[in-house]
């Protein structure tokens, strides 16, 4: 059987961190170094290629502009390759994974994130099977010749994840991420078990790239006696297009006559609020109790059971592409890539 073809885009992260023997602070250096310590690279039934965006990064640098440089590394090699593993550091890879999946739709071969939550180099490292595997996952195809995943997924610790559906859970743990309202797509043990129920597949005929994203977004988590005027500032549509909103539960938040009249106006003015839970699972029901029906009628947009990672960047792609804010509220309410549970709005 042929070789597939697999390129590796290095971004930075523990993965490629070495220990500064000097100060024991963990540096970044030079992927070549990556790959000598991963000499069973070597022997995976793979041609593999490795790019770099430049300097490596603590994965803490990451934003929009470099989503695009990623996504615009697999546009341009996506006809040469037959999949893609993008080494990346674990603190915003939820954040990376989802906004590839907005930004690369129609993707017929697979985007796999993953890293390690210890250096490469050391004794117990997780980053050397969380690599060998994403490689593998990545070059297989089914007997069709078809890649068998065909999504922006995140592997670590033995569970392949829906990228837009992932949320990172601990700093220490191996098991460092969850997909907390989605299956997991594959679970590898001696053998790589798909749970081929669970895949996304887009009803695009090809690929259809969209990289611009608008970063006039904010974020606000609710906590018992948080003061109005704190936030005013926020709910200023010539600074913040949207605002993500962390609830309570189910989508609640205080019964606060003010913080209500401040997001009407902000709506009024053309303002975006999309309301999702601070709960690791669940889902956003507005108007299932009393506290959450006002926001039903100011027009805050249920954002289901989106993960906050998710929310945030579908909302920065859509602002970035749409200009009808009827419209943008609509999309944030259904599937575009797999990233949300069908639902019925209160």
């Amino acid at each position: 059987m042929e070789k597939s073809k697999v390129l590796l885009i290095y971004t930075g992260g523990t993965i490629g961190m070495i220990e500064d023997p000097e100060t024991g602070a963990l540096m970044a250096f030079d992927f070549d170094h990556l790959s000598d310590q991963i000499p069973e690279l070597s022997r995976i039934n793979a041609d593999l290629k490795v790019v770099s965006l430049g300097m490596p990064i603590d994965s803490s640098d990451m934003n929009p502009d470099i989503w695009q440089d990623i996504a615009q590394k697999v546009v341009d090699n996506y006809e040469d390759f037959d999949g893609f593993v993008v080494l990346h550091g674990s603190d915003t890879m939820a954040y990376t994974a989802s906004a590839l999946s907005f930004l690369l739709q129609g993707l017929q071969k697979p985007v796999i994130l993953t890293g390690s939550q210890l250096p490469i180099g050391t004794i117990r490292t997780d980053g050397k099977e969380n690599l060998i595997t994403s490689i593998e996952i990545a070059a297989s195809k089914d007997q069709q010749g078809e890649s068998i995943i065909q999504e922006v997924a995140i592997y670590f610790e033995y569970s392949l994840y829906r990228g837009n559906r992932t949320t990172k859970i601990s700093a220490h743990a191996f098991e460092a991420f969850i997909s907390p309202n989605y299956l997991d797509l594959a679970l590898a043990g001696v053998d790589i078990r798909y749970n081929t129920s669970a895949f996304y597949r887009s009803n695009l005929p090809q690929l259809e790239p969209k990289f611009k994203m608008d970063r006039r977004v904010a974020l606000m988590k609710i906590f018992p006696g948080f003061s109005t005027e704190v936030y005013r500032s926020m709910f200023n549509t010539d600074h913040a297009k949207a605002i993500v909103l962390e609830s309570f539960g189910s989508g609640n938040t205080p019964n606060n006559s003010l913080f209500f009249e401040l997001i009407k106006e902000y709506i009024e003015k053309g303002g975006i609020v999309i309301n999702v839970t601070q709960c690791t699972s669940g889902s956003v029901a507005q108007g299932k109790y009393a506290n959450s029906t006002m926001l039903n009628r100011i027009g805050v947009v249920s954002g289901g059971d989106m993960t906050t990672e998710s929310a945030i960047t579908k909302i920065m792609y859509l602002l970035g592409n749409y200009s009808d804010t009827k419209e943008i509220c609509r999309l944030m309410q259904v599937s575009i890539v797999g990233e949300i549970s069908s639902f019925n709005p209160l």
